[in-house]
């Protein structure tokens, strides 16, 4: 019979708990995954008892860990407001922003929150993202040109501007990359939703003259088509957007081109 060890550090223990201090009156548990490289141990779910009284957000709680109970708890985030994307992690089983993320919306009882799914793990709740971010610069996400400049801006129409609707608004969390098991089983060759809704984003600019190249570049088995329509990528968009649409709009200018 064959045997199977997990990786190393990957056995996940349980960790230390931080009870709610004398006299707090509305008590909610966190379990918060817990890994710190330079110690050489096992990443560990500490348990927080917190008396989340009005705040709003996940991400409050969060905060409130940090800064009142224990110091140490690492995580991202920027501007709290859903734009920047930096809060993003895995909350109750969905990958979502902590700071959009309202208590009011999770499930009575214990909240367990992770970083996001298979990505390799800074600290803490922090992904390592240089790879995500390697991928979204090898699309070349500018507008690219042949035509001189003009005198001085190059204009849309309204209707060719709304075909960006639903596109630019993308703030690179990596919430639906990291939600896709075709991601999770290629993240080296495919290119995952977040980066191919971009892709589309400037492969339908009216303004963009190098649309020929930019589907050459992703005429490949692994770089598009590894998607399967499985939608993980649009049920989790924390800003309620569609990659898996605009995959399908890119694999339909695939097959136009080359009839």
């Amino acid at each position: 019979m064959a045997e199977f060890t997990l990786p190393k550090n990957s056995k996940v223990g349980k960790g230390r708990h931080y009870a709610a201090k004398p006299g707090a009156k509305k008590v909610r548990t966190f379990h918060v995954y817990r890994w710190d490289p330079d110690t050489g141990e096992n990443p560990r779910m500490d348990s927080y008892e917190v008396d989340v009284g009005n705040a709003p957000m996940v991400l409050d709680v969060l905060l409130k860990i940090k800064n009142e109970i224990d110091p140490t708890l690492t995580l991202r985030r920027s501007c709290r407001e859903g734009i920047c994307g930096s809060c993003a992690m895995n909350i109750d089983g969905g990958n979502t922003l902590a700071c959009t993320k309202a208590l009011n919306d999770l499930p009575e009882g214990d909240v367990r929150i992770y970083p996001l799914p298979h990505m390799q793990v800074v600290k803490d709740l922090v992904p390592d993202l240089t790879h995500f971010y390697a991928q979204y610069a090898s699309i070349k996400p500018w507008l690219r040109t042949q035509s001189a400049p003009p005198d001085r801006e190059r204009l849309q129409s309204p209707e060719e501007r709304k075909k960006l609707d639903g596109l630019y608004e993308c703030i690179l969390c990596a919430c639906c990359s990291t939600s896709c098991p075709s991601y999770w089983w290629n993240p080296d060759r495919y290119l995952g939703p977040a980066v191919l809704l971009q892709a589309y984003r400037w492969i339908i600019d009216s303004r963009d003259e190098d649309t020929g190249t930019r589907l050459d570049d992703l005429e490949d088995p692994f770089r598009l088509y590894r998607c399967h329509t499985i939608m993980n990528c649009t049920n989790t968009c924390p800003k309620g957007l569609n990659p898996a649409q605009a995959i399908g709009e890119i694999k339909q200018l695939m097959v136009k081109r080359a009839v």
